[in-house]
């Protein structure tokens, strides 16, 4: 049959543009439908204007500091429509980025949305379009639940175009976005309260990661409630109320439900094509990214494996190699490196030391805390966190964990030597760069467990 496309790529974000990009370099006739704006979730309403976000908030802390060093910047004033504006100004510029990416790869944009009429054949806004291979890129949306209400509350996608900044706030959920947004909230000015539903947040991060974010949050002046339960909500003018599980309330003029992401595959008709997906509505994949159906493939959020922008990015290059570049592609999801940008940010790559105590007979661990030097000045009393996990059989190093300033930075870094499989002596001989928070890494002794 002579289709339409080699392939149409469903989504255009990061990992269906850069799957739809490299086809296309390997001599695919390739399109991609986009109902919203390109880009996706992460420079939209998620990575890139969350980022920007945190640096905004930060400045509070920064100016502070800034007296300990001999500046005088008082009076201070915040304008939170400047900072809304000229964040959506800066996702509007890399939504044309990605535009030229995708023309200047000979890449066909439709700005409609795409929906299965069988396993070859889409419905993209008024036409009808036949494709060799299809690939559902389509990324994830946030889940609220359904609780009396609901209807008073906002997802993370509104939080980014706020018409004013509410004086008190209710963040709720103790994943990235709750813990990451409940620090901006914080540093911006507002009163804020996380309310999460188990003992402490992060869960599937190192324990002892979490208890030490806890205690510096706490000491921000983050309000933290754990075991804590919304059973409904009312609003009474402007304010909202919370009635907890505990019978008390909690009034705020905003709450923001950050409870996890939702596969966005509704309304695909995926039945039409014989897709299967599980019981949160992921598409269901093989180890190649391919589907029930033999010429349709997925990835990114959309199945439900990890939910970040380099992991989907590194699943379309594998897909394109596989499918259209001759060679065999896959992803190494062994040691993803990750951040948090709460504040003071995490950065970690490699098992927990609660999965690496089941996983190694002779695990050492080596840990080091510390006022970092610039708040010595500032007497500050944020502190860092710094931990690496070695495997004592062959001395290699199997996981970095740091709570700190550009803790990500730092681990970016350390993952690549963990990926090269350096030992805890390639850590040792390796030349500090003094004074730094990073020295710590190649200086750490053992702790006793």
């Amino acid at each position: 049959m002579n289709y339409d496309y080699d392939l149409f790529v469903i989504g255009a974000g990061s990992g269906g543009v850069r799957a739809a990009r490299m086809s296309a370099g390997f001599g695919a006739r390739v399109a991609v439908a986009e109902e919203s704006s390109l880009g996706g979730t992460c420079v939209n309403v998620g990575c890139i204007p969350k980022k920007l976000f945190v640096y905004g908030s930060h400045f509070s802390e920064d100016f502070e500091d800034a007296e300990f060093y001999g500046w005088d910047l008082h009076p201070t004033q915040f304008d939170w429509r400047r900072l809304r504006d000229n964040k959506t100004e800066e996702v509007r510029r890399l939504n044309g980025i990605y535009g030229e990416l995708l023309g200047d790869a000979g890449v066909d944009v439709y700005g409609s949305r795409a929906t299965f009429v069988d396993d070859h054949t889409l419905r993209v806004g008024q036409d009808t379009i036949t494709a060799e291979h299809i690939l559902i890129a389509t990324g994830s949306r946030p889940h609220v639940p359904r609780l009396p209400g609901s209807k008073f509350v906002i997802s993370s996608n509104e939080m980014f175009y706020l018409p004013t900044l509410p004086r008190r706030i209710a963040v709720v959920g103790g994943g990235y976005i709750a813990v990451e947004f409940a620090g901006i909230m914080n540093g911006l000015g507002v009163d804020t309260t996380l309310v999460y539903r188990g003992p402490l947040f992060l869960r599937g991060f190192d324990e002892g990661i979490r208890s030490f974010v806890k205690t510096e949050l706490e000491g921000k002046g983050i309000r933290l409630m754990f075991n804590t339960t919304v059973q409904s909500i009312r609003k009474e003018g402007n304010t909202r109320i919370l009635l907890l599980n505990d019978n008390t309330e909690l009034k705020v003029d905003q709450v923001l439900y950050a409870t996890g992401r939702t596969p966005n595959t509704y309304g695909l008709e995926l039945e039409k094509a014989q897709v299967e997906t599980n019981s949160n509505g992921a598409v269901v994949v093989d180890e190649s990214y391919q589907t029930s159906a033999n010429n349709i493939y997925a990835l990114g959020d959309v199945i439900d494996r990890f939910q970040l922008t380099p992991v989907a990015i590194a699943e379309g290059m594998a897909f394109s190699n596989s499918v259209f570049g001759g060679e065999s592609g896959s992803v190494d999801y062994s040691s993803i490196p990750t951040c948090v940008f709460c504040q003071p940010n995490i950065g970690t790559v490699g098992p927990t030391e609660e999965e690496a105590t089941s996983q190694f007979d002779d695990l050492q661990v080596f840990e080091s805390t510390f006022r970092p030097l610039k708040h010595t000045v500032t007497k500050r009393n944020e502190r860092s966190l710094m931990k690496l996990l070695v495997d004592g059989a062959t001395d290699r190093v199997i996981a970095a964990h740091m709570v700190g300033s550009d803790a990500g930075e730092i681990i970016q870094g350390l993952a690549v030597a963990i990926t090269a499989k350096a030992t805890k002596a390639d850590f040792d001989r390796t030349i500090a760069i003094h004074p730094t928070s990073a020295e710590e890494f190649v200086t750490m002794r053992s702790r006793s467990r």
